[in-house]
């Protein structure tokens, strides 16, 4: 059964490098900023690029966080990537400048501690034994991250229930999160090969 997922167009993300990575696993994919249509599909992916702040105004500029937040409550997948996973957390501070996320995950995004940033590249990725998004993908695979803000592996976040990947560059980060029916990728998996493929295929699986 081919599964139908909305990526949603609120005018930050790479969203058609996303569209096709997504239709070539097999998902027949709609690109949208209707709401309406964003509720209706079996997965949402949120991806995004660029500042904190203006992400998050512009999710909110087209209804988005009551959309992100409702599938979640009602158990129906939604797949954040890049910024998109960052505005998931409960604040992003950048430039002093402290902006309320979605609080889905508990925690602050702020800047990689790290001698260079941003952190750009492929960088290896460590997950938990077991975690769905990594299904048959092999240990400490490499994946393509730009990014110079970050998330932290907290006990707070472990606490809630959430399964995590890590990274590390200058510290350890983030890389990935799932909990419940949020999902979500520092790292962008349209631009990780076959890695990036197989993880958005265990994803698209499980809708």
């Amino acid at each position: 059964m081919t599964r139908r997922v909305v990526v949603l167009d609120y005018g930050s993300g790479n969203i058609h490098s996303v569209r096709r990575a997504l239709q070539r696993v097999g998902a027949d994919v709609e690109v949208t900023d209707r709401p309406a249509d964003a509720w209706d599909a079996d997965g949402l992916v949120v991806p995004g690029v660029g500042a904190y702040t203006h992400c998050v105004n512009q999710l909110d500029a087209v209804g988005g966080r009551s959309i992100v937040t409702e599938r979640v409550a009602a158990g129906r997948p939604v797949l954040g990537i890049c910024v998109g996973l960052q505005i998931l957390f409960d604040a992003g501070r950048e430039h002093g400048i402290l902006t309320k996320g979605l609080g889905l995950l508990p925690g602050e995004v702020t800047r990689l501690l790290a001698p260079r940033v941003p952190h750009m590249g492929w960088n290896t990725v460590t997950w938990q034994p077991g975690d769905p998004l990594f299904a048959g993908i092999e240990p400490d695979a490499r994946c393509y991250f730009v990014h110079s803000y970050a998330a932290r592996p907290t006990r707070a976040l472990r606490e809630a229930g959430a399964t995590l990947a890590t990274a590390v560059h200058g510290e350890v980060f983030v890389a990935a999160v799932s909990r419940g029916a949020l999902s979500a990728t520092q790292f962008h998996p349209e631009k990780s090969g076959d890695v990036g493929a197989t993880l958005l295929s265990n994803w698209v699986s499980g809708l």
